[in-house]
């Protein structure tokens, strides 16, 4: 996943062990809100863990490849038995190296005449190099990207499956971005090298699904199934978005998982939500994984050949997944 806009020493990050997910003693959670208790399905982390399997086994996805094209097709034909409302952005973008990307942006939709609505997004690319390895053979091999592309895309196709059984209030759009992490490798110093990642994002908020789309606010994840893994405030995040930050991880803590949300800001990371932000003007935030005993302050194995799916905790993905479905169905 991207560029770190900022020393990492201007990370906050929590002191501290997480704990297990609260236990979910019914199928679905009774929350209370102002005015009648609202139904939350029971996020399922086997299915979404599943779904992580199943991008890995085609291998890298990085664009113009085979595999690329066939996760691309698997995603696309399992959005379609959740919803009739699939379409698919396709199109050429240039790398920054000039290479000429293959892409599809993958969107589904929930009550798509309803302009009240959610956007929920995740990258489905895996990275074409793992150039932060810590051996230097392994730096121009690809990257299976279990944890960094496939664990919010796992997410957000349980999330998918569940609006297929209890449409939520609002409307809901979930996008699956491309070509999001084909950006320079670390040795190579580039000017305006944060337009280099994101590449799909950038074409979508110039280019929207819909004429005239907007939301209400958007939800990016990114390295959300790590074991342990801990998401705090991102900083542009907070910028554009800040009390859309608050309510989530509030929501997070109201339904037991304050360890894995806590209450601290951390840096600015050039992701997905950047341009959503600046250039579509829909308020988005990033729910991201960041570590304080990295070197990177990412991920321990961030653009590493490590980044394979035993790295991936159902933990991690139920904490993610039952606070997004918490948040989407709570909303009127």
């Amino acid at each position: 996943m991207r560029y770190l806009t900022l020393c990492i020493t201007a990370l906050i990050l929590l002191a501290g062990s997480c704990n297990q997910p609260a236990k979910q003693t019914t199928s679905s959670q009774d929350v209370a809100v102002s005015g009648p208790k609202v139904a939350v399905p029971d996020f399922n982390a086997d299915t979404a863990y599943e779904s992580v399997r199943r991008q890995l086994a085609f291998g890298p996805r990085v664009p113009n490849t085979p595999a690329h094209e066939k996760c691309a097709a698997y995603l696309i034909g399992k959005l379609k038995t959740y919803t009739p409302a699939v379409m698919v952005q396709k199109g050429t973008l240039s790398a920054y190296n000039g290479t000429p990307l293959h892409f599809q942006n993958i969107i589904a939709s929930w009550k798509p005449e309803t302009s009240n609505r959610i956007l929920l997004c995740a990258h489905w690319d895996s990275r074409p190099f793992a150039d932060h390895d810590p051996d230097k053979k392994n730096r121009s091999k690809p990257v299976d990207a279990a944890n960094d592309g496939a664990s919010g895309v796992g997410v957000l196709m349980e999330a998918a499956r569940q609006f297929s059984l209890l449409n939520p209030t609002v409307g809901v759009d979930i996008i699956f971005f491309d070509v999001e992490d084909y950006g320079p490798p670390q040795d190579l110093t580039m000017d305006d090298s944060e337009d280099q990642w994101g590449l799909g994002a950038q074409y979508w908020a110039k280019n929207p699904h819909k004429s005239g789309y907007t939301a209400r606010y958007g939800i990016l994840l990114d390295m959300v199934g790590a074991r342990n893994a801990t998401f705090l405030m991102e900083g542009y995040s907070m910028q554009y978005a800040g009390d859309i930050v608050k309510s989530v991880w509030s929501t997070a803590s109201r339904i037991g998982y304050a360890s894995w949300f806590p209450q601290e800001q951390a840096g600015y990371i050039t992701d997905d939500h950047v341009p959503i932000n600046r250039i579509a003007n829909i308020p988005t935030i990033d729910i991201i994984h960041l570590d304080k005993n990295s070197e990177t302050g990412f991920y321990p194995y961030w653009h590493t050949t490590g980044d394979t799916f035993d790295k991936i905790d159902k933990n991690t993905l139920k904490v993610v997944g039952q606070t997004l479905l918490t948040v989407v169905y709570e909303e009127r």
